[in-house]
């Protein structure tokens, strides 16, 4: 299957005028390779490494060119010109992407730059690209847990601190406290996640061991859980707070501090009944 907005490893088959025709591993779909991408010494049954898009007519095209890049990912990208039919980006291939105006936050304007987020339209099957990027960001679940080193893209800034996307997946954000590197709108970094919340908020920090050990209360009920085969404890957030201090010797506020802590780094799952440790 060749799949389209993405990197494909393609079989070189047949030389024709225009290039050579690639197929897929099971032979199912081909592809042109035109003759301007073309390596200087290709030979049949070679395997090339090609970025595969719709051109012009709406054909399936392969090049050798990378694009800034790929479906399903953002990136920051400067607006060459905006016509009739929306505006277009320069994202490193000959073909400028689209980004037609109802994908527009606000009017895109030449020789600006923007984050955009790159996906394939459903009706045309061409891809394009969308400023209107959060709905795109998938924090409902999140599969990063503190202390993981990251890929950011660093995006708007706020009172709070500066929002990023994270791994081309979700959002986070590095707090104004954090800051001890200027950063700008489109730069791109390594960071590291501080803390995963109960409501799947992220926050980062911009230095290995910022976010914090786990604590004794956390540790503790982490020995408990262990202890029993099933891996279970019958106690969560709405345990009366006296049962919490007699059977696990801590306060309700560290207790739920602590179960906080395990859940985000994906050690505990927290249920109606009680907490299961994660296996």
């Amino acid at each position: 299957m060749i799949k389209t907005g993405q990197y494909n490893k393609l079989r070189a088959v047949r030389q024709t005028d225009n290039g050579v025709y690639l197929v897929d591993k099971e032979e199912t779909a081909e592809v042109l390779l035109p003759n301007k991408y073309m390596p200087d010494e290709l030979y049949e049954d070679d395997i090339l490494e090609v970025f595969v898009y719709k051109d012009n007519s709406n054909r399936l095209t392969a090049t050798t060119l990378r694009p800034k890049a790929t479906v399903n990912q953002f990136a920051w990208l400067k607006c060459k010109d905006v016509n009739k039919f929306g505006a277009f980006l320069d994202w490193g291939l000959d073909k400028d992407l689209l980004v037609p105006y109802r994908e527009q936050a606000e009017p895109l304007k030449e020789g600006q730059h923007y984050i955009v987020y790159i996906y394939i339209d459903g009706v045309s099957g061409r891809i394009v690209g969308t400023t209107r990027y959060l709905r795109y960001l998938r924090n409902k679940y999140v599969e990063v847990k503190d202390g993981d080193e990251v890929e950011l893209l660093i995006d708007n800034t706020t009172e709070l601190g500066t929002n990023v996307i994270i791994n081309n997946k979700y959002q986070g954000m590095i707090h104004a406290s954090e800051f001890f590197t200027r950063l700008t709108r489109g730069d791109r970094c390594k960071g590291y996640i501080k803390h995963v919340r109960h409501d799947n908020k992220i926050d980062v920090s911009l230095h290995p061991g910022a976010f914090d050990r786990i604590s004794a209360g956390a540790q503790k009920i982490l020995e408990l859980i262990k202890e029993k085969e099933e891996g279970f404890l019958p106690y969560h957030d709405k345990t009366p707070a006296a049962v919490v201090r007699k059977e696990l010797g801590m306060s309700k506020k560290t207790f739920k501090q602590a179960i906080g802590g395990l859940y985000s780094r994906r050690l505990i799952r927290i249920e109606d009944d009680g907490l299961y440790l994660v296996k």
